[in-house]
């Protein structure tokens, strides 16, 4: 075995590549295996779980076709994690998958997701799931409502571009996105302390939320089934809508358009790949976790899998507790079904089935915490990149700089934080958010490719892990995604092609950071 240390990262003489693939050295490593799995599965479970059940319900009208979406989205979800845990531990650097892109396909293909990220992806996710945790306080405290402003500054007006009905956010100041901001600050100045500090408050609320969806499954096996929901959605009724020859209308309010299974699933992905979402976060923070080659891939099939599993187990649940099928105009929380859940809040719904009003509060809690913990590790992971992106002199340089004592990305974390709370008070978040699932997902795409590039251009570079089911797995995963965005061009325009637009308008910004790379 060779003893030899590698040289410094700034020693002339080492190759882009070796220089890109040696670890931070200045970070320091407080990760464990147990923080990096919390991380995993603090920054996927968010509020998505407990509310985009009813969106999909819609969609697909069939309790088979719902299990089938989070399925889907399980094995994509966990496939991609199998085949990153590969890049991972390759080159186990902060930046996470900003890294395994430039080296794979480029600078450019590394910057776009950089400023996807940044511009939309993270922060707009952290504005969201803050703002929600204000709504969810506002059950407690009326006072905290969207409708309560504090300094209300413009109503954007709604207007159409092509199939997008943009605008028509309020921009201002209310009590619900204070709570937003506030949550932001917090979180962001917390994470300053210390990569341990950041992590020890994730392991705590990861575990909150991780047993009450798990209470929830447990409630629900011994006190959630109802009898009326249980034929409706069981035995030969589970089937129903389900044929692979079945035509489903996905027209809305609008004239009717009529798509196979394969295609309606494709389109409910929407839903549940947001939810399932983040999973890649842990990447992100790789110069600061120990023994990455083992704990880095290790962490991201433990968390996927845990989630994925909780999450389909969830689904179960609620079709034992409410019908699927609803109507809008029903009075009872049967009535409404899955389909029709008050303001898509289907878990509050199947624990108010089960508890009373108590339970929806006991839901309304978990949900606040659920939110909690998942901006903490949005807000963690997400500075990783942009201090990776500045180091490579394609941000703010001052974004490189990290604390004198803590040893965190400081800088990073503020500027964060700043937009965060920009998107928080304009109220864009929502709109941004609807943009994205298709940009992540041609991000995951090229990725995963990526992995085929090096092990193709660096056959001989060190994998302490390789990616299970090479190369049928990562195949697979590249053909349904695409096969999920193209159906997604066709039938969810005004939810792609804004998105796209995001990701292209990154190309001249790009090329106006260039030069100041090139001078590193």
């Amino acid at each position: 075995m060779s003893t030899k240390v590698p040289p410094p990262v700034s020693a002339p003489g080492l190759s882009d590549w070796q220089q890109h693939t040696l670890q931070d050295k200045e970070l320091v490593k407080g990760l464990g295996l147990t923080s990096a799995t919390m991380l995993v599965m603090g920054s996927m479970i968010g509020s998505g779980i407990f509310i985009v059940s009813a969106d999909i319900s819609r969609e697909v009208a069939s309790p088979a076709l719902l299990i089938g979406a989070w399925v889907i989205t399980g094995f994509l979800t966990i496939a991609a994690a199998l085949a990153y845990g590969e890049l991972a531990a390759m080159m186990p650097r902060a930046g996470g998958q900003y890294v395994y892109l430039r080296e794979s396909l480029g600078p450019l293909s590394g910057f776009l997701y950089g400023w996807t990220l940044f511009l939309v992806i993270q922060t707009g996710t952290i504005a969201a799931v803050g703002v929600a945790v204000g709504k969810f306080l506002g059950i407690f405290w009326p006072a905290i409502s969207s409708s309560h402003w504090i300094v209300h500054l413009w109503k954007v007006p709604k207007f159409a571009v092509g199939p997008m009905m943009l605008g028509g956010m309020d921009v201002g100041l209310n009590t619900q996105n204070l709570v937003a901001v506030l949550v932001v600050i917090a979180l962001s100045i917390i994470n300053i302390f210390g990569v341990k500090t950041g992590a020890f408050i994730q392991n705590i609320f990861t575990t909150a939320k991780v047993s009450a969806l798990l209470g929830l499954v447990i409630f629900g096996v011994f006190l959630g089934r109802n009898a009326q929901a249980m034929a409706a959605n069981f035995g030969a009724n589970f089937w129903h809508n389900a044929g692979l020859g079945t035509l489903h209308d996905v027209g809305g309010m609008g004239a009717s358009v009529f798509v196979s299974t394969l295609t309606v699933l494709a389109i409910a992905q929407v839903g549940s790949l947001f939810s399932a979402d983040a999973w890649n976060n842990v990447t992100f923070t790789a110069g600061e976790v120990k023994n990455p080659s083992r704990n880095l891939p290790l962490s991201l099939a433990l968390g996927t899998g845990v989630v994925i599993a909780l999450y389909i187990a969830c689904n179960f649940i609620y079709l034992s507790a409410l019908p699927l099928v609803g109507s809008p105009s029903g009075t009872s929380l049967i009535e409404r079904g899955i389909q029709y859940a008050r303001e898509d809040r289907v878990a509050t719904a199947v624990m108010t089935q089960m508890f009373g009003s108590i339970g929806g509060a006991l839901m309304a809690v978990a949900i606040m915490i659920s939110g909690f913990g998942c901006c903490n590790g949005l807000i963690l992971s997400g500075a990783r990149v942009y201090y990776a992106m500045a180091k490579d002199g394609l941000f703010f340089r001052s974004v490189a700089r990290l604390h004198p004592g803590y040893k965190t990305p400081a800088i990073s974390l503020m500027v964060q934080m700043v937009w965060t709370c920009v998107l928080c008070i304009s109220g864009s978040y929502g709109q941004l958010l609807d943009y994205i699932i298709f940009a992540v997902l041609v991000f995951y795409v090229l990725t995963i490719f990526g992995l085929f590039v090096l092990r193709r251009t660096h056959p001989e570079a060190e994998r302490p892990y390789k990616a299970v089911g090479y190369p049928i797995l990562p195949a697979i995963y590249i053909v349904m995604a695409l096969f999920i965005d193209v159906v997604l061009l066709r039938y969810k325009p005004q939810y792609t092609w804004p998105g796209l637009f995001i990701v292209l308008l990154g190309i001249p910004v790009y090329y106006i950071w260039r030069p100041r790379a090139q001078t590193t």
